[in-house]
């Protein structure tokens, strides 16, 4: 069972580090991370009584 553990633990870091890696390697290979900007306008209608 402890060796269960160790190789969960082993396969969770490995995935971090994975994960990490993309994120950072990413950008390199094409992948755009950013987020959408587009402008939102919307009228406000105050009651002002």
């Amino acid at each position: 069972m402890g060796r269960l553990i160790k190789f969960l633990v082993y396969v969770l870091c490995l995935c971090v580090i994975g994960l990490v890696g993309y994120a950072y390697i990413g950008p390199f290979f094409g992948v755009d991370f950013s987020a959408p900007q587009t402008e939102i306008t919307q009228p406000v209608i105050l009651n002002a009584d």
